[in-house]
């Protein structure tokens, strides 16, 4: 009942599929399977109906299971596929394909076999990959598992191929020779596609191999895997293959093999038998004739012979039969042609014949070398290539050519691991020849390298041995090259052009060692050279009996003569034997004959530039006669013939392989002196150095290469030259004087002095020399003077025009650079406010004035009248002024009339005569400064584009004509435009004019050309102090006074403005020295230059004055009123009384404060005496002046005992001081600190008193209330302090701080509390003064100072660690004792060092440093 269910129920299903219900057939599959779930039909027919119903995966689940089931069933295989097919899983399809397909086989089914193959190739066509397609064409191959099934197919039948369905399997089974084809380039496409992605992916590796060898190593991988070489053999063995078929198939079978063959690496075992196969293949292609050109490239590159021959003629020939385009065969036709072999030995003669004749229409080494171009890479091009430039003489290309053969041998070796030793000699013996003659001896160290390698393996080999003897005849190791020319001859048959020149110079070298044997031996090699085609060698041979002769002694010149003519009648072309003549004409004929001697030798040059002994005597013969021209020519081919400086070798981008030392170093020398001559300095330093090469011990060259240097302007490598051409000679005195030269140019001016000096003193009238000095001793005297050193100074300028003199006296002929010289010294010396020497200046102005004359010329003697002097007139600026402009104006008179010159001499005069009129302005002021401005237009006149000439011209009119001062400067920035003096004048012109605007761009942009140009940063500082930015303007005079340049008003300036600054604040003591010492510095160095100023000689006094050095404050103010006293006296100027009247009044106030009381009172007393009793209305500066007299009057007769007249004096100050409370307020403390002084209890009283009633007049008056509060706590009168300090206290924070500035009220009441050892309350007020105002360092250590002395160490840290990074260097100084005192370890002990280190002359800082030490070590 069980079977008879399952049957009905699968009929069921089978007829519901049948009829499509598909929902009826799945659900009688189902009670299949519940009933039995393991039957295979019910499994298939649900797969179906699922399919159907398009639940595909069900589907499959249930035809995977009936597969499972039974796999020997093909029912739900078709099935799956059907599924597969319907949802375009087309690799799952073309997979169940397959199965089908073996079962088909299988079974035996062949139709269907060949069906479900054919489905399956045209899926993977249309859906597959290439591989793919590849995989499903294999069943078609022999090969496969399917074709003993396949074979049993029938012939297809081509008149009928819809009658089959499988006709296009038949084809391919009975034909299969399409399919692998198209298999074959499948692969082959692909494997190139996989080879280009791979090298893409992996060349960009760090550390990867190189691109050749990564495209190896890819190729390995994919080539050793690779099914092509299989298929090509299928494709011969085919036997429906045509003949054009296996010939390319062929090719491409060896190609590949090839390929591969060279990919891998040496260490493989495949590599050797893998290459005997490519052997094998190219045999066989070759012997039988076949027109494979890549096998008969294989075939012939990998021939392993030193001659060409070796290669087999026949197969050469065969070659060009084969392949008569081929540019190899061409090439070889060429080369047969040009060697004269025939191109046919057993066809036509007439096709031979025919063959050369259109091969001769060319010239057959032009046919080789365009062949040759297009092979660049073929081993036995570059074989022929190298055997014919060798032929042709041709050194240099044998040389390329033959190198780029060896890289290719061993690329060759490297590719197929085999060695050519044949080849890489031949190559060898040809760059060795060719290196041994070309341009001997450069190239004889390389070559013989390359002998012996060749010994090594051919010890018989003639090249080589011939090579190696060259090479020892240049050495003049004449017995080892007889040897080796001798062995050679025997080796070489007799008779061959070989070893008749073998033998030739195995003579001439016995000729060197037996002159007689040797001559004989040549003689026997001239009878073998008979025959127009030895005219040459006959030549050659004759000239060297000629020299032998020669060499034999005067007896036989005239034997040697008759060579040397029949030499040239051999070959008159033959260089050396006209050189021998020229020799003889100029040596030995009688008369000599020069004019045919040079003949002779221009010939002998004209036809070869190697003849570098008849060059030398040319160059020698035009140097005589001054033809430097010809002597630049002459030596320049002898460089050439020579090989130049890359000796004939380049690579092929035209780059220098090496160099080479020269053989002719006088051709580089002459040709360094001729580009010296030229200003081609460059070029002049590199022949030098070339021709010391070859001549390292020759001082002329290193003397002549420190010249070049030092005119290059290359002074440091012009020294060294120089100090190693007074090394190999330090008796030259022109070494010395250019060494003198360069340390000049170098501002080594001491240096330079000594070395002039040193040749004075052997060569004591040498004018050049002399000039020398004298120039330096002018450039080191303003190098001095730019410096601060006056005294040298003066020094040098006096010996610069005594060394002048001196210079007339041995040669009048200079008068125009002497007198420049000595012109430029004495106005130089005209700009020292005082002179040193005045004795010696003034016995140099009695010889100048000796030497002029006195008489200035008309040029300037309407507005120039010196002034006449005696030996009593005082000396002064002026009359060296003088005495330069009359220098100046004689220069013109003696000097040279070029434009040049006389535009120099005519701007100089300008400049003295401008300045001496500047110094005098009498009447005559006018008048000279238009001569002046005539003298300097006429000067540019001479030269327009000076851009000096057009700034002076500026200079000149900046005061009276801005217009034409603008114009002016505007022309020079013309002609140089990165002239920065001429900007900053600009600059400064715009300035004076308050164009503020154009003046700080005309500024700015002198500062942009040279940052370090003082004048323009004084220019910008001014310009800001225009501007109202006083704070900038100190800023950058400060930088501008730290520049090296010397600008004295600069200084001056910068000092000025400190002491107002300061005197307009209130500092501490501290803080005001580290302010003024550099304004101190810097007026001092002014002093020392301008000691006639007052101006900054009472005001260093006053810097003085606030630095505590009050003796030297004292003597320069009393300096200052001698030149203000002086100075009245001649201008009686009320401005200049009232400074002198400042200057007494201060001087007394220093001397005050020394304790020369008696004195100050004098000159209190004498500035009384020059101010009038009561000054004009609102004049508050005389007010001020007689109120300090006379308080300062009252004060030294205080401490002059005279206490009446004091008190009556310190009343009339308080007169005086009129309504000026502030005026009133320090004379009534001052007074009343003097009345405490006097010490009795009257006096005090009467002084609180006074300042009582002065601050009950005005109320804050903070100096009145400081001082009574102070008389308090020494009285200890708590009343009184609290009276004078309720006052201020009661005032706001900030009109408190405003009165108070540096916090004095602060101090005193801290100061009353710890006299009264009340240290809390003390602490306090510190708190309090320090809330109001928290960035006030000074109170914060007074804070921290009391916190420590409470002993509480930790406070005071914070408080002295809060903004400690901001504290400026003073600042630390205070700080960092008490930060030692209150830390601990190192730390404190750190600070302590850091305090001694910022200032060491403090004791206090030593006693913190020894209590932190002491501290630490109990």
């Amino acid at each position: 009942m069980s079977s008879s269910f399952a049957k009905a129920k699968l009929k069921t299903a089978r007829d519901a599929l049948g009829k499509k219900q598909y929902d009826a057939a799945r659900d009688a599959a189902l009670q299949v399977l519940d009933y039995d779930p393991e039957n295979y039909n019910a499994h298939v027919f649900l797969g179906l109906a699922l399919l159907e119903l398009g639940e595909h995966d069900k589907s499959e689940q249930y035809y995977r299971k009936a597969i499972e089931l039974k796999p020997d069933q093909i029912l739900a295989r078709q099935g799956i596929s059907q599924l597969y097919e319907k949802s375009g899983r087309w690799d799952a399809f073309s997979e169940a394909l397959e199965h089908i397909m073996r079962m088909f086989s299988k079974s035996g089914d062949v139709t269907k076999c060949a069906e479900t193959l054919q489905n399956l190739i045209s899926t993977r066509r249309e859906h597959g990959t290439r591989q793919q397609v590849v995989s499903a064409l294999s069943y078609l191959l022999p090969d496969s598992s399917l074709s003993v099934t396949l074979s049993n197919l029938p012939p297809p039948d081509p008149t009928n191929p819809t009658a089959s369905s499988t006709f296009d399997i038949q084809a391919a089974v009975h034909n299969s020779l399409p399919i692998i084809e198209e298999i074959i380039s499948i692969i082959e496409r692909d494997e190139e596609v996989l080879i280009k992605n791979e090298f893409d992916k992996r060349r960009t590796r760090l550390g990867g191999p190189s691109p050749d060898q990564l495209k190896k190593d890819i190729g390995v991988e994919v080539w050793g895997a690779s099914r092509l070489p299989s298929l090509y053999q299928e494709v011969l063995n085919h036997p429906n293959t045509s003949d054009e078929l296996r010939r390319s198939t062929e090719t491409k079978l060896i190609m590949y093999k090839q390929i591969y063959f060279y990919a891998l690496p040496t260490t493989s075992s495949e590599k050797a038998p893998l290459g005997k196969e490519v052997d094998e293949l190219v045999e066989g292609v070759v012997i039988i004739g076949v027109p494979d050109e890549f096998s008969w490239s294989i075939f012939l590159e990998g021939k392993d012979s030193d001659t060409i021959v070796g290669y087999g003629l026949d197969h050469l020939r065969q070659y060009m039969r084969l392949f008569p385009t081929n540019p190899l065969a061409r090439l070889l036709g060429g080369y047969f042609l040009y060697t004269g072999t025939p191109l046919e030995v057993h066809g036509d003669e007439e096709d031979d014949k025919h063959s050369q004749q259109v091969v001769e229409e060319r010239d057959p080494i032009d046919i080789t070398m365009e062949a040759f171009g297009l092979l660049p890479d073929s081993l036995l091009g570059n074989r022929i290539v190298t055997e014919v430039f060798l032929q042709e003489l041709d050194y240099s290309s044998v040389i390329n050519v033959a190198e780029n053969g060896l890289e290719l041998v061993r690329r060759h070796e490297q590719n197929t691991g085999r060695k050519i030793h044949q080849v890489r000699k031949a190559f060898n013996v040809g760059l060795a020849s060719a290196l041994v003659h070309l341009h001997p001896p450069k190239h004889h160290p390389r070559a013989l390298r390359l002998v012996a390698e060749v010994l090594k393996f051919d010890p018989n080999n003639v090249d080589a041995l011939i090579g190696r003897g060259y090479v020892l005849q240049y050495t003049g190791k004449w017995e080892e090259a007889e040897g080796l020319f001798t062995k050679a001859t025997l080796l070489v048959p007799p008779g061959t052009q070989k070893s008749v020149r073998a033998k030739e110079e195995s003579a001439w070298c016995l000729s060197k060692i037996q002159i007689g044997k040797g001559v004989e031996a040549l003689k026997e090699v001239l009878n073998d050279l008979q025959g127009d085609e030895h005219e040459m060698d006959r030549a050659r041979c004759l000239w060297r009996i000629g020299q032998c002769c020669w060499e034999m002694g005067v007896d036989f010149r005239e034997e040697a003569f008759s060579h040397f003519i029949d030499s040239l009648k051999c070959d008159r072309t033959y260089a050396p034997a006209y050189t021998s003549l020229g020799i003889y004409y100029s040596e030995f004929a009688h008369p000599p004959d020069p004019t045919r001697a040079s003949r002779c030798f221009q010939k002998a040059f004209e036809l070869d530039p190697r003849e570098a002994g008849a060059a030398k005597r040319l160059a020698e013969g035009f140097a005589d006669e001054r033809e430097w021209d010809l002597v630049e020519v002459v030596a320049r081919r002898t460089i050439d013939g020579e090989g130049g400086l890359d000796a004939g070798i380049l690579t092929q981008d035209g780059a220098v392989v090496g160099r080479y030392l020269p053989t002719n170093a006088w051709a580089w020398k002459a040709v360094g002196v001729v580009e010296m001559m030229h200003r081609n300095y460059a070029q002049s330093i590199e022949a030098f150095q070339i021709a010391l090469r070859a001549e390292p011990e020759d001082q002329l060259l290193w003397l002549r290469l420190g010249e070049a240097y030092s005119k290059a302007g290359r002074h440091a490598a012009a020294l060294k030259a120089l100090a190693k051409a007074h090394e190999l000679d330090s008796d030259d005195w022109i070494c010395t004087f250019l060494i003198g030269e360069v340390q000049h140019q170098t501002g080594r001016l001491v240096e330079a002095l000594l070395s002039f000096n040193l040749i004075l003193d052997a060569r004591p009238k040498e004018i050049g020399v002399l000039l020398s000095l004298a120039q330096t001793q002018l450039d080191l005297a303003h190098q001095e003077r730019s410096t601060g050193f006056s005294a040298r100074s003066e020094q040098s300028f006096v010996a610069a025009i005594t060394t002048c003199f001196t210079t007339s006296q041995e040669s009048p002929g200079h008068g125009g650079v002497t007198w420049k010289v000595v012109a430029d010294a004495l106005f130089g010396l005209s700009k020292a406010a005082v002179f040193m020497d005045e004795r010696s200046v003034r016995d140099i102005l009695r010889r100048t004035n000796s030497l002029l004359q006195g008489r200035p010329s008309t040029r300037i003697a309407p507005v120039f009248s010196p002034q006449s002097t005696t030996k009593l007139t005082p000396l002064t600026r002026r009359h060296v002024l003088e005495a330069a402009v009359a220098a100046y104006d004689y220069r013109i008179t003696v000097g040279s009339t070029e434009d040049i010159a006389l535009g120099s001499a005519l701007f100089d005069l300008a400049m003295a005569l401008y300045a001496w009129c500047a110094e005098d302005k009498s009447n005559a002021y006018g008048a000279a400064s238009e001569s002046a401005i005539s003298l300097l237009k006429q000067a540019l006149q001479k030269e327009p584009g000076n851009p000096v000439y057009w700034t002076a011209l500026g200079n000149m009119y900046f005061l009276g004509k801005p217009n034409a001062a603008q114009h002016a400067y505007i022309k020079a920035l013309e002609h140089d435009s990165k002239s920065v003096m001429t900007w900053a004048n600009l600059g400064l012109l715009y300035l004076y004019h308050n164009d503020l605007e154009l003046a700080n761009e005309a500024l700015q942009r002198a500062q942009i050309l040279d940052p370090d140009y003082t004048l323009a940063w004084v220019g910008q500082a001014m310009v800001a102090a225009t501007n109202g930015h006083n704070g900038d303007a100190r800023g950058l005079l400060e930088h501008a006074v730290g520049l090296s340049a010397d600008v004295p008003l600069a200084d001056l300036e910068f000092a000025s403005r400190v002491f107002a600054a300061l005197s307009a604040t209130m500092r501490s003591q501290g803080g005001v020295k580290e302010v003024l010492l550099p304004a101190f510095f810097v007026l001092n160095r002014y002093a020392q230059r301008c000691p006639q100023d007052p101006c900054a000689l009472h005001l260093l006094g006053l810097l003085c004055e606030r630095l505590d050095q009050l003796g030297e404050g004292t003597q320069w103010i009393s300096r200052a009123i001698t030149l203000l006293e002086a100075t009245y006296e001649e201008s009686e100027d009320p401005h200049v009384e009232r400074q002198f009247t400042i200057a007494h009044s201060n001087l007394a106030r220093l001397k005050l404060g020394l304790g020369d009381h008696t004195s100050a009172l004098d000159s209190f007393e004498t500035a009384l005496g020059l101010l009038p009793e009561e000054g004009p209305d609102n004049d508050t500066e005389t007010t001020i002046l007689r109120v300090q007299a006379l308080f300062g009057t009252g004060l030294a007769q205080f401490k002059l005992g005279d206490l009446q007249s004091a008190m009556a004096t310190f009343q009339s100050a308080l007169n005086s001081s009129g309504e000026d409370y502030l005026l009133r307020a320090h004379v009534t403390v001052l007074l009343a600190q003097c009345m405490w002084a006097i010490g009795t209890e009257e006096f005090k009283e009467s002084a609180k008193a006074l300042l009582l009633d002065s601050i009950a007049a005005d109320p804050e008056s903070l100096m009145a209330i400081n001082t009574l509060a102070g008389m308090g706590i020494l009285t200890e009168d708590e009343s009184l302090v609290d009276a004078a300090l309720s006052e201020i206290q009661s005032l706001s924070v900030e009109r408190r701080q405003e009165l108070d500035p540096r916090r004095d009220v602060a101090y005193l009441l801290i100061q009353h509390h710890l006299s009264q050892g009340d240290v809390e309350q003390a602490t306090r007020i510190a708190q309090k003064a320090l809330h109001a105002e928290p960035s006030n360092v000074q109170l914060r250590r007074e804070l921290a100072s009391l916190i420590l002395q409470q002993g509480n160490f930790r406070m005071t840290q914070a408080i002295l660690e809060i903004h400690s990074s901001e504290e400026n260097i003073t600042e630390m100084k205070e700080t960092l004792p008490l930060l030692a005192i209150a830390g601990k370890g190192k730390e404190a002990f750190r600070c302590a060092q850091k305090a001694i280190l910022l200032d060491p002359g403090k004791l206090q800082n030593w006693q913190t440093l020894a209590y932190v030490r002491a501290r630490e070590m109990s």
